[in-house]
């Protein structure tokens, strides 16, 4: 291994690089778009590599990672956040001045936000609707309130109605958009279906009416991927590099990874992670600088000094946490990316 000091974050180039053709072959072989989330690295290298395997464009969760993105000449992003607020809608229309944005609304309110920000601007701005098929967070509730939206944007100046976005994919997605279609009838055509997500990233064909995917920690792979079966062990290329710094007794260690390396996050898993040199072990808990371990189902257990390999829960929010993330081929120190939208969360 490099020798790099931990805690550090790391992705291995070669298992990325696999994982990153994978799921845009099976897009491709099913006809479905693929604009991947960077909210997941936050890395406009990876962003710019993913679009020159063959993604349609990206899309950013935060108006300040299109920025970053932006700026390092990503020119397609979608924004699937509803925009609230003056100094965010007058970022936006900055924004339509040098780069091709789509993004969603759930309501009229923010549709008239987006209308000022794309006539300011002078250009028109593709709008979707975010509908809710169950998973309780934003969207519509209903086919027909879609659809109700859906000639407010068309009316408005400077917008243009682009389609429906959801997340995740669920069962109901299909039934939803049909029956939001028959509703317009032949009013408003609907041309763009978003779904997204990882854990189901491979049932995406299975919607016929899905016309593009948005997945994130596909690349990379975490805890919660190889839960789902969507990314096994063999395909996670992602980790934390950490060193054991304790072992108060025999059944205790401590790592040098905390709540501030691995995350709080659970992704309603036990624990906090799984460490690959030791798998029957169990990160019980962490400080803000201590990973807390029980070796005990462990035949083997470690010394102090000994580094071990973490796959995180949830990757996305440990790339957060972190400055920079390791590019590692062959064990070895290839290239080290600043994780340059990290924090951006306005």
């Amino acid at each position: 291994m490099p020798t790099l000091d931990t805690p550090y974050v790391f992705v291995d180039l070669d298992l990325m690089e696999a994982n990153l053709a994978r799921l845009q072959t099976y897009l491709d072989q099913h006809g479905l778009a693929n604009r991947p989330h960077i909210k997941t690295h936050k890395i406009p290298a990876l962003a710019r590599r993913q679009v020159a395997l063959g993604a349609v464009g990206i899309t950013c969760q935060k108006l300040g990672e299109v920025e970053v993105m932006a700026e390092a000449g990503l020119t397609d992003i979608f924004l699937p956040y509803n925009l609230v607020g003056a100094a965010k809608l007058d970022r936006l229309s900055q924004l339509l001045k040098a780069v091709s944005l789509s993004l969603t609304t759930d309501s009229a309110v923010v549709a008239r936000g987006l209308s000022s920000a794309a006539q300011q601007a002078g250009r028109e701005l593709t709008i979707l609707v975010e509908c809710d098929m169950g998973a309780r967070r934003c969207g519509v509730q209903s086919p027909q309130e879609a659809a109700d939206l859906a000639r407010v944007i068309a009316r408005l100046p400077g917008l243009r109605f682009g389609g429906l976005m959801t997340y995740p994919n669920r069962p109901e997605l299909d039934d939803f958009v049909g029956a939001t279609r028959a509703l317009l009838g032949g009013e408003l055509p609907i041309e763009r279906v978003s779904g997204g997500g990882s854990a189901c990233m491979w049932e995406a064909h299975t919607h016929r009416a899905l016309t593009e995917h948005r997945a994130g920690m596909y690349l990379f792979g975490d805890r919660s991927l190889m839960t789902a079966g969507a990314v096994p062990l063999e395909h996670c290329a992602f980790g934390v590099r950490t060193t054991v710094v304790s072992r108060p007794t025999r059944e205790r260690g401590v790592l040098d990874a905390g709540s501030k390396v691995l995350s709080s996050d659970t992704l309603g898993l036990e624990g906090f992670g799984y460490i690959r040199e030791y798998p029957d072990a169990r990160i019980t808990g962490l400080s803000e600088e201590h990973g807390h371990v029980d070796f005990t189902a462990c035949p083997r257990r470690p010394e102090i000094g000994e580094i071990v390999t973490v796959i995180p829960n949830h990757c996305c929010p440990v790339v957060n946490l972190a400055d920079e993330l390791v590019g590692l081929r062959h064990q070895a120190v290839d290239t080290v990316w600043a994780v340059t939208a990290r924090g951006r969360v306005r």
